[in-house]
C-alpha cells in the first residue's frame, strides 16, 4: 500500500481489489485494518429493507447494468478480463463469459500483469454498448480507464478501443471507477474517482468516446477519506450523485454504505439533504449494513419499466460478495430512498 499523495499523514485503506480467485470461489479475503479508521456502521435491523429476490449466479462485485437491444439485461462486473452475466427478468442471472477472454495486455502495466479489471460501467448509446473499466492495484493510483466497444455485448465481441484517462502517483486524483452520463444537452461526461482528492468529471467527445478537452471538473471529496464509485442519474430537473463512502473489499467486516447528492447542473455543485456540498464531505445516506447485509455499495442506477432500480453488491456473512437489487423511491422533496 502507498501513501495518498499530497495527504501523507492519513492513513490508508487505498482500493482495491484482489477479487479474481477470491470471487471465482465466492470468498473474498479481507485487507489488511487501519489504524484510525472508523469502525464499521450497522444500521438497525429494520432501518433499511433486504435486496430484492435475485437467483442463480449472484456473485459479483462493482455491478452495472444496461437493458439490451433484444429485450433482457447485461451486468458487467469486477473480474478477470471483466466479467458479464445476463438475466432475462432482473431476477434469475446467469454467467456470460468475459469481455475479453483472449486476455487484455494493454491493460498489464496498470495491474502489474494481473488479470483483474475493475469497476465497469454499461452504457448503450446508437446501438451500440460502451464498457468503460478501469486498471490498476490496491493502494496506487497508477491508474488507467478503458474504452470497449460491442454491437451485441456478447463475450469476446468487444473492441478495445483504447486508454481514455489515466492518473499518475503525482496527481492528485485517481483514474478508477468511471460512469459515463449525458446531460439533458447531449453533451457526454464521465465521472470518476476513489480518495485522493475525491471524485472528478471530464468531459467526453461522443465521436470518439475519449476526454474532448483536459478540464477536469471536482463533484465531491472527503479530505483523502474514503469516497468512490460515482454514479449520475437524471431526474425531474436534477442530477443526483450516488457514492460509496467508508471500506470496500473486507468481506463481511466492510463498511461501505451509499450516499447521494444532487444538482441542477451535472458538473455541480452537489448538495447533500442538509444543505452541505459534497465537495466538503456532504452526502445524505440511503443504505447502509444492516442484518446480514454487510458493505453495501458501488451501486448502479437505473430507469427501468416497472421502476427506478438501485444496484449494488454487499457481502455475506462468510465474506461472499453478491448482487443486491432494489427499487429506488423518491419523496415529495424529490431524495431518493429505498424499497
Amino acid at each position: 500500500m502507498s501513501e495518498r499523495p499530497r495527504t501523507p499523514s492519513l492513513p490508508i485503506l487505498s482500493r482495491r481489489r484482489v477479487l479474481g480467485a477470491a470471487l471465482a470461489t465466492g470468498a473474498l479475503a479481507a485487507t489488511s485494518a487501519v489504524a484510525g479508521t472508523a469502525g464499521p456502521r450497522r444500521a438497525a435491523a429494520a432501518e433499511y429493507p433486504g435486496p430484492g429476490h435475485v437467483t442463480g449466479d449472484v456473485r459479483v462485485h462493482d455491478p452495472s447494468f444496461v437493458k439490451r437491444h433484444q429485450g433482457g439485461y447485461l451486468v458487467a462486473h469486477t473480474g478477470n478480463e471483466v466479467a458479464l452475466k445476463t438475466s432475462t427478468d432482473r431476477t434469475a442471472f446467469s454467467d456470460a463469459g468475459s469481455v475479453f477472454p483472449g486476455g487484455a495486455p494493454w491493460t498489464s502495466p496498470y495491474t502489474d500483469g494481473a488479470r483483474n479489471l475493475w469497476a465497469p460501467h454499461l452504457s448503450l448509446h446508437g446501438g451500440r454498448y460502451h464498457l468503460y473499466y478501469s486498471a490498476s492495484t490496491f493502494g496506487s493510483n497508477r491508474s488507467a480507464i478503458f474504452l470497449a466497444t460491442s454491437t451485441s455485448g456478447d463475450s469476446g465481441t468487444w473492441r478495445n478501443e483504447g486508454l481514455v484517462i489515466e492518473s499518475f502517483p503525482s496527481d492528485d486524483h485517481n483514474a478508477i471507477d468511471p460512469h459515463l452520463q449525458v446531460d439533458g444537452g447531449g453533451r457526454w461526461w464521465l465521472a470518476f474517482g476513489s480518495y485522493w482528492s475525491g471524485i472528478k468529471m471530464v468531459r467526453i467527445d461522443p465521436a470518439t468516446g475519449k476526454p474532448a478537452n483536459g478540464a477536469l471538473h471536482s463533484l465531491a471529496g472527503r479530505g483523502g477519506g474514503a469516497i468512490e464509485a460515482p454514479t449520475l442519474f437524471r431526474r425531474g430537473g436534477w442530477y443526483y450523485l450516488f457514492v460509496s463512502f467508508d471500506m470496500c473489499c473486507q468481506g463481511a467486516d466492510s463498511t461501505y454504505r451509499i450516499m447521494v447528492g444532487r444538482s441542477r447542473s451535472i458538473t455541480g455543485p452537489y448538495y447533500d439533504r442538509n444543505g452541505t456540498a459534497m465537495t466538503d464531505g456532504g452526502g445524505t445516506e440511503i443504505l447502509a449494513g444492516h442484518g446480514g447485509i454487510n458493505g453495501p455499495g458501488h451501486q448502479d442506477v437505473f430507469a427501468d419499466s416497472d421502476n427506478d432500480i438501485l444496484a449494488y453488491h454487499y457481502y455475506a456473512d462468510d465474506g461472499t460478495a453478491l448482487l443486491g437489487v432494489n427499487w429506488l423511491g423518491w419523496d415529495s422533496a424529490g431524495w431518493p430512498y429505498v424499497h
